[in-house]
């Protein structure tokens, strides 16, 4: 049997993207929120909660700035979200993703931090996309997850398999633009953190599960026009060349596949 960690003044810090922000999950009073939220809350001991994230950095943002930031505060428990920025992006390289978030989980690590790690969803069963993109999207996704259970394995952190959460793929789970989580697919995650952390030992009760509001609705509508359409004009003109160029290379090994079966 683990024993439980007892922390009187226990801090919680969190690096990353949007996805570690909390993105998806703005509060009434323009805040946000997010899965590391709901979890800081649950903690049995006092905690301060810091999260360093900024919407749309990339892995070396966050080993190369987020991360010193974070040592200095020796945080107990680190979340570490990454690398979905890098894949919209040309030039993504699966292998520069895996040694700036590696080089980020051993330093933590090092200083005596529980380290956290929470895989892609599968964006494909939310989106209305092309197929071939699909299939582009579908790639880099899975290269992105291949690099996070490579660092679990390695150093031992905790991996949250966010595709074998129980109806993780419900759009009511998700904010309007498909690829953040709402305050319900927050939580969900909330909760799935929080099991696997009470099975290192830390003290927690269960966040709460929470409901889905037509106020919360009109909030994320009101999202949509205002950050929605501008984060995919600019996505669009740096990604659409690399899509394309991608889409032609698919179209090419689609062909091979068929020719040689």
């Amino acid at each position: 049997m683990s024993t439980v960690q007892v922390a009187p003044n226990l801090t919680f810090a969190v690096i990353g993207d949007s996805a570690a922000f909390g993105t998806g999950d703005e509060a009434p009073d323009g805040t946000f929120r997010g899965w590391a939220y709901y979890l800081a809350k649950s903690f049995r001991d006092e905690v301060n909660y810091v999260n360093l994230a900024r919407p749309g950095a990339k892995s070396d943002e966050v080993s190369g700035i987020q991360l010193s930031n974070a040592k200095a505060l020796s945080p107990d428990i680190c979340g570490v979200v990454a690398g979905g920025n890098d894949l919209l992006r040309n030039g993504f390289s699966p292998q520069k993703l895996h040694q700036n978030l590696l080089r980020t989980c051993r330093e933590l690590m090092e200083q005596g931090s529980e380290v956290i790690m929470v895989e892609l969803h599968d964006p494909n069963q939310l989106l209305r996309i092309p197929k071939l993109v699909k299939r582009i999207l579908r790639k880099r996704v899975e290269s992105v997850n291949v690099v996070y259970r490579a660092i679990a394995e390695e150093l031992g952190i905790v991996l949250i398999k966010t595709r074998e959460i129980p109806d993780v793929h419900n759009l009511r789970n998700w904010h309007i633009d498909r690829m953040h989580p709402g305050e319900l697919g927050h939580k969900k995650l909330a909760r799935e953190v929080a099991t696997q952390l009470q099975k290192r030992g830390w003290s927690l009760t269960m966040p709460e599960e929470g409901e889905l509001t037509v106020k919360e609705k009109s909030i994320q509508f009101r999202w949509l026009l205002v950050n929605g359409v501008p984060w995919f004009l600019k996505r669009s003109v740096d990604l659409l060349p690399a899509v394309l160029i991608l889409s032609v290379i698919e179209i090419f090994r689609i062909i091979r596949e068929k020719l040689v079966s």
